[in-house]
């Protein structure tokens, strides 16, 4: 984080100070191009006095920024996302106004975000840049808590309007529709421009924009062999760098790929490739000296195009497919629709306004026309009406004058620190055990420790995007790849020489396994990590035969990862309810009136056997999974929590079905798992209590507990080992830090949601 000492825009005349909060030039992407145009727009309007920017980074250093940035927040550290509330919350800034867009913000689904608006007390106004009707269930769960923490949404085509008022259930009262902005230029022939290209007396076509695989530009290099066959002089112009996200994960792959084609289809002298990203009044430029302009984009979902509505505002001929902003842009004789791939009617689509040039000028008139309400200066007026209205109505509500209950003030929740996994591990794995917070090599490696170590780096890794976790993964997976058996099954025990000492892991050993693989196959981190683990998870469930409940809902969970990424795998589903089948029978089997339990006795790591019948629900939606957990996880909190904090089986007599139960030696796994079985439980459920009990079981941890003493250790970011009658364990074993960090990991996700439900 950044602060700077602003220099204020002295407006004619002052209503509101809008804060507004995106990406920003010099970084280069579309989203901190539209925040700098909305800026200095409403500030020209002379409606905003003292406004400012706050500016996402995706790199620490951050950027080179100009003055109007007052603030910047790392986009994968959720403690800026705090600080930079608190800020707004005392800057004097009367509204917010959010540009949102899933990839700029961290967290699984760009969820960071929800940790900002959670903490304001001011109205904000939400730009959504991309609404999708169908959304994976991490960003549909981050698009709806944005959408609820805001007080308006601004969306920038009807359909959008539309899509979020039907699939989402916002309120139509809520969404406003305002055009995506675009310069204010005259209306002037090509070739006017075309001498600054050397394109004089050649017909130009532009595609614009930061190249991605989703861009299409193979559709229109297909189909202008034809056109150049008729008409020599066509030169079309490829314009824009590589999106950073693609050129980090792919490098120039595609672009390379276009360039061979361009040879194949002998193009050579016809296509040009611009690999820059040009500024504002360059780009106007090249947009001038074009005939005629193609958005050739792949996904009919994209709701918004800022190139396809600067080309159409500066009066082009446009060819689209028919993706949804295309459909609403181009109707009515504004533009030309191809259908997706189809490049004989590209080239004849082409060809059509090449030799018909009357048509040509008559779409260029008509758009240009149309365009004259999407100049900047007229976008601010509307955005200006909408920040006015969303200030009278957080006003008048009341909450602009109250305190709101927030979820992180009353419930403190540490910093994600890796250090003391880190510290447990070597380049082999993650030893098992520590004396007080030093290493115990004499202990050597679990299977069970590496594989629960994997499912932490990854959830950290898809939610602060950092990756210097990666080779952790990449050891710990490396370890599981080893300890894998002929017949799918795994070692569990290593001694410190790097030897196993068992013939074979137990049921548990498996399912752990399973969990972490199934996780990794799941979780984006890198391609070598998925193919390994893919190969893992097909050998390991080859001979899979679990009876034992924990080994079941351990599994559970890696089948529940794998099927969230291949909603099809038919026989992974059967497996899945065969599984969660056997659970339902252990329950039948020993439950009585007093007792709602899956065996004769509740041991450790309990509170995984109700998550799995949750998270198989989700999968299968067979009620009976969903009854059953409810109604164990109910006995087992009235069991375990008193109200003021919750008390966990201890570990030397457990809790056995017709005898008393220990209270001593508590462990860390039980709170840890416990987290993520309560907040399993409100994603099915949507009840509250739910959070409140997640919470509860994760101050555990931090003291709320039968000694009122610290589990977890600040100093070290390690969690000892368990809490006895004279006090905790000293010890930080692997086990314990990992559930911590698992339940720490799983928690902060549900920072906000209390407030929505306020």
């Amino acid at each position: 984080m950044k602060l700077h000492v602003p220099t204020h825009i002295i407006p004619k005349r002052t209503t509101s100070k809008i804060v507004f909060v995106g990406t920003y030039v010099p970084r280069k992407c579309g989203i901190a191009t539209f925040t700098y145009d909305i800026f200095h727009s409403i500030a020209e309007e002379a409606r905003c006095g003292n406004c400012g920017v706050i500016a996402i980074n995706d790199k620490t250093e951050g950027y080179a920024y100009p003055q109007d940035v007052v603030f910047e927040i790392n986009q994968n550290d959720i403690q800026s996302y705090r600080v930079a509330a608190d800020y707004i919350n005392l800057s004097g800034m009367d509204v917010v106004s959010v540009q949102h867009e899933f990839g700029i913000f961290g967290g699984e689904g760009g969820n960071n975000i929800a940790y900002l608006l959670g903490n304001l007390k001011k109205p904000v106004v939400t730009t959504l840049h991309t609404v999708n009707s169908f959304l994976e269930s991490h960003y549909n769960d981050s698009f709806r808590k944005v959408a609820n923490l805001s007080t308006a949404l601004v969306v920038m085509s009807n359909q959008a309007k539309q899509i979020v008022r039907d699939v989402y259930g916002v309120s139509e009262k809520k969404i406003h529709v305002i055009p995506h902005g675009i310069p204010d230029v005259p209306f002037v022939d090509p070739s006017f421009y075309k001498d600054k290209f050397d394109a004089e007396g050649r017909f130009v076509i532009l595609t614009f924009g930061l190249l991605s695989p989703n861009k299409g530009i193979e559709m229109v290099l297909n189909a202008l062999p034809e056109v150049v066959k008729k008409y020599p002089k066509v030169a079309y112009l490829v314009l824009g760098a590589t999106h950073p996200n693609v050129k980090h994960l792919q490098g120039e792959e595609y672009r390379l790929s276009l360039q061979m084609l361009v040879k194949k289809l002998k193009l050579e002298q016809n296509v040009f490739f611009h690999n820059r990203f040009v500024e504002i009044h360059e780009l106007c430029e090249f947009i001038g000296a074009c005939d005629l302009y193609i958005t050739p984009y792949l996904g009919k979902e994209q709701i918004v195009s800022g190139t396809l509505a600067y080309a159409f505002g500066m009066g082009k001929a446009v060819i689209s497919t028919p993706y949804r902003y295309a459909q609403e842009m181009l109707k009515d004789g504004c533009g030309k629709l191809v259908e997706f791939g189809d490049h004989d009617h590209l080239t004849k689509t082409i060809i059509g306004l090449i030799e018909n040039s009357a048509e040509r000028n008559r779409i260029r008139k008509k758009a240009y026309a149309i365009g004259r309400n999407m100049i900047w200066k007229e976008v601010a007026r509307q955005y200006n009406n909408v920040f006015e209205k969303a200030l009278n109505e957080y006003t008048i509500s009341g909450r602009g004058r109250s305190l709101q209950k927030r979820f992180v003030e009353h419930n403190p929740i540490p910093e994600v620190k890796l250090d003391h996994l880190i510290r447990l591990t070597d380049d082999t794995g993650i030893i098992q055990h520590a004396t007080y917070g030093i290493p115990n090599r004499d202990s050597g490696y679990s299977a069970d420790d590496v594989a629960r170590a994997l499912v932490v780096v990854l959830q950290y890794y898809t939610q602060f995007q950092d990756e210097k976790v990666l080779p952790l993964a990449e050891i710990y997976i490396s370890f599981l790849h080893h300890a894998q058996l002929k017949d799918g099954r795994f070692h569990n025990f290593m001694n410190y020489k790097r030897e196993f000492i068992d013939d074979v892991g137990s049921e548990d050993t498996w399912g752990r396994v399973l969990w972490a693989i199934g996780c990794a196959i799941y979780i984006k981190s890198n391609h070598q990590i998925q193919l390994l683990a893919r190969e893992l998870f097909g050998k390991a469930i080859t001979n899979l035969e679990l009876t034992h409940p924990q080994a079941l809902s351990y599994a559970i969970q890696g089948f529940y990862y794998f099927l969230r990424k291949y909603e099809g795998a038919t026989q992974e589903k059967r497996i899945l309810q065969d599984m969660a089948d056997k659970l339902i029978e252990c329950y039948e089997t020993h439950k009585r009136e007093e007792w709602h339990w899956f065996s004769d006795s509740i041991t450790y790591g309990y509170g995984k056997i109700i998550e799995a019948l949750l998270l198989a629900y989700k999968i299968i939606e067979c009620d009976k999974y969903r009854e059953t957990a409810f109604t164990c996880l109910d006995s087992l909190t009235e069991r375990l929590y008193s109200n003021e904090y919750f008390d966990f089986v201890g570990n030397k007599d457990w809790l056995k079905r017709d005898g008393e139960r220990e209270y001593y030696d508590q462990q860390p796994i039980d709170a840890g798992y416990l987290v993520q079985t309560y907040l399993a439980a409100y994603d099915v459920s949507k009840d509250t209590k739910f959070l409140d009990l997640a919470q509860a079981a994760f101050e555990w941890f931090l003291g709320r507990n039968r000694n009122g003493e610290s589990i977890y250790d600040f100093v070290t970011g390690g969690c000892k080992d368990g809490l006895g009658q004279h006090g905790v364990n000293l010890n930080q074993g692997a086990e314990s830090i990992i559930c911590f960090l698992l339940a720490s990991l799983d928690i902060i996700k549900y920072e906000t949601v209390k407030t929505l439900v306020e």
